[in-house]
């Protein structure tokens, strides 16, 4: 799944700073319900990453069930935190 993609099928643009907040709210919902309902692992990786970075994923464990993907989630949440901290004044 592209990340620009998934932007735009959820919340119309690819800019989520310039949406209404009732818009980022009903994008995010609707990508939850997409995410609880796939059973591809990939596609539930790329939407768990971008619920992630809005801040709305559910936790690891509720998340992915296989030991190998809740490693790669933790690996995703390490890079996001270096990407943090280099962005960082």
């Amino acid at each position: 799944m592209n990340f620009d993609d998934l932007f735009y099928r959820y919340f119309g643009t690819d800019s989520v700073e310039t949406l209404p907040a009732g818009a980022r709210d009903a994008g995010v919902e609707k990508m939850q319900v997409d995410f609880g309902l796939s059973r591809d692992r990939g596609q539930r990786f790329a939407l768990w990453s971008v619920l992630y970075m809005l801040g709305a994923s559910p936790d690891l464990d509720v998340a992915f069930p296989d030991p190998s993907d809740r490693a790669a989630a933790r690996n995703f949440m390490d890079l996001m935190a270096a990407a943090d901290e280099r962005l960082e004044p």
